[in-house]
């Protein structure tokens, strides 16, 4: 029987990688599937770093947006790890934006930007855009899940109240599908996960290419 080194770093119970991001959904949805990680925390604020910046350009296509930001932020979480002298784990990062009527639609600025944005969204179909990226050793593979989501028609008093729980302030497109707003979920086509905010089926692929067993 040949017996196996659990000690081994490269071993599946050893593996580890730095999740670049804040997002309780993404680590949610990485515990799920038995990735370990470790949170690589970027500022914030004032004292944000300009590399992750997620303004859009002048003009740019939203596609090319959403995986140059994601793209950026792997590449800046990889200088992270040299900088703060981590274990040298690949860095995942991922990015989501939505996309309607050719506009990029990132998070609201305020309550009412984001009455205004589900106000928009009503009755109409629009896509979720997420790009996930590893980023180790000068080497980077990214992936896109694109998924269209259709929104029943909400009525002003359903818009108010989800305003008012707080929820869709920190989302891209000011709603998240895992909460209270699946309810304005009429149909979806594409990935469920990749619409919260990290698409599984794409994630597993560029890990297995790192040599991570997912």
């Amino acid at each position: 029987m040949k017996s196996v080194n659990l000690h081994n770093p490269s071993h599946p119970q050893h593996q580890r990688i730095h999740l670049a991001s804040r997002s309780p959904r993404r680590r949610e949805l990485l515990t799920q599937i038995g990735v370990a990680f470790d949170t690589l925390i970027f500022r914030d604020g004032t004292r944000a770093d300009r590399e992750t910046d997620e303004t859009p350009l002048a003009g740019e296509d939203p596609l090319d947006y959403v995986q140059r930001v994601a793209r950026a932020k792997a590449e800046h979480g990889w200088r992270c790890v040299g900088w703060r002298k981590l274990l040298p784990q690949p860095v995942l990062s991922a990015d989501t934006t939505l996309e309607f009527e050719g506009r990029i639609i990132g998070k609201p600025v305020d309550a009412q930007d984001a009455a205004n944005i589900l106000g928009a969204l009503s009755g109409k179909t629009h896509r979720v855009l997420t790009a996930v990226a590893v980023y180790q050793d000068q080497r980077i593979e990214t992936a896109l899940s694109v998924s269209e989501v259709r929104f029943s028609t909400l009525d002003a008093a359903s818009i108010r109240r989800y305003v008012a729980s707080g929820e869709p302030m920190d989302k891209a497109g000011a709603y998240g599908i895992q909460g209270k707003a699946g309810v304005f979920v009429e149909h979806i086509v594409g990935s469920y996960t990749g619409i919260m905010g990290l698409p599984l089926h794409e994630t597993a692929l560029l890990l297995r290419r790192f040599g991570y067993s997912v």
